[in-house]
């Protein structure tokens, strides 16, 4: 078992830090939020020209057809700097559901254009429930002639507002297994009958509710079965709450390096703070919190790359990271005094998306069941 860096997977890193570093300083992220869009176009541009939008797209559709570990490496990345954009959503959601169902015509129609940075791509899953259960799938996609006729309503649809697609979960037929009864669409957003509107988060990451009011979608959007795409999106799902994991160790550090930053040049009582014993063990913990989260979620990092099977592992660690990371960038913040809480320092940044991290993909209760299922607790 070696899931260390290879030489060619720590350049991929240092490339990624470095142009986040000179292109995405903080007062971005704070203007990014602000900004209607989210994000920033010219961006997102180049990371299409970097090659680094198309990287686990295979290299006949016009990517470079490296690792999901790869990708991964990318994410921490973007959680260690904060990366507001679409690419989570895009790559994490819209390549993994198309590469794990689509057909060669849906592929070399779509894969291209997400590896050329033409196409944002978003899945649209949740509804009232808020839960990722097939149960609570209610939007319908009712077959006529040549089409499907979608009607429903999908929350909390990361960047749905810039979308130009959306790989919807639908329900398609009623059953008793709820689950059997699920499809996959690729939706245009364009497409008349579609509208969209923001939701206030606390996160300000641009999450939105779509509205499908008799939408027209061709059967040949059908990505995977009939009736059977709830395996496509559990396999969606698997790999989103694994990149979010590695998106959180990221943030995790960078919360812990502005603590020790501050603490070691912000002086009181003619000494730096760090000298005090009682702020040494709070920063100590927050280090053992994170280098346990960084071990655990790159052990299932390569768990998830060699194809080992590892659900109860995943949500282990989806379990532990929600919480560290909520722990320690309470206490960076808590360490940096009333300064920490203005709107102007950065450590608020991460604060506040370790709050939004914990419930993405399911909080911590649902993954503790989960575990709690998968050691045989829980019929």
């Amino acid at each position: 078992m070696d899931w260390e860096l290879t030489e060619a997977q720590k350049l991929l890193a240092q490339s990624v830090r470095s142009f986040l570093e000179n292109e995405c300083p903080k007062s971005r992220v704070r203007a990014f939020e602000e900004d209607s869009k989210g994000y920033c176009p010219e961006m997102w541009k180049k990371w299409a020209d970097l090659g680094w939008l198309g990287l686990i797209i295979p290299r006949e559709y016009g990517g470079s057809g490296m690792t999901f570990q790869d990708l991964t490496i990318i994410l921490e990345e973007m959680g260690r700097n904060i990366l507001p954009s679409p690419f989570f959503c895009t790559v994490i959601e819209g390549v993994t559901a198309i590469l794990e169902a689509g057909n060669h015509s849906q592929k070399m129609q779509l894969l291209p254009k997400i590896a050329r940075g033409d196409a944002i791509f978003t899945l649209a899953m949740l509804e009232n429930e808020g839960r990722y259960d097939p149960a609570d799938i209610d939007t319908r996609a009712t077959p006529v002639s040549k089409d499907f006729i979608v009607s429903g309503s999908k929350l909390f649809v990361e960047m749905g507002h810039v979308a130009d697609t959306f790989i919807c979960v639908v329900r398609t037929k009623e059953t008793k297994r709820p689950e059997n009864g699920i499809s996959l669409l690729i939706i245009d957003a364009k497409t008349r009958g579609v509208e969209w509107e923001i939701i206030p988060t606390m996160g300000m990451d641009k999450l939105c509710e779509i509205r499908f009011h008799d939408v027209y979608v061709p059967r040949s959007n059908l990505l995977g079965p009939l009736h059977g795409g709830w395996p496509i999106a559990e396999n969606i799902l698997r790999k989103a709450t694994i990149a979010k994991c590695a998106e959180s160790i990221g943030g995790m550090q960078a919360a812990l390096d502005l603590a020790v930053d501050y603490c070691k040049t912000r002086v009181q009582y003619d000494r730096p703070i760090g000298s005090f014993q009682a702020l040494q063990h709070i920063l100590a913990d927050m280090w053992i919190s994170t280098n346990t989260a960084k071990d655990f979620i790159h052990q299932v990092i390569w768990m998830e790359s060699e194809g080992i099977p590892c659900l109860k592992e995943i949500s282990m660690a989806k379990s532990y990271v929600n919480e560290a990371y909520k722990k320690v960038t309470e206490r960076a913040l808590a360490l940096h005094g009333a300064i920490g809480t203005t709107r102007e320092h950065d450590i608020g940044l991460y604060y506040r998306r370790a709050k939004t991290a914990d419930i993405a993909f399911s909080g911590t209760d649902f993954h503790r069941e989960k575990v709690a299922r998968e050691i045989g607790l829980i019929s």
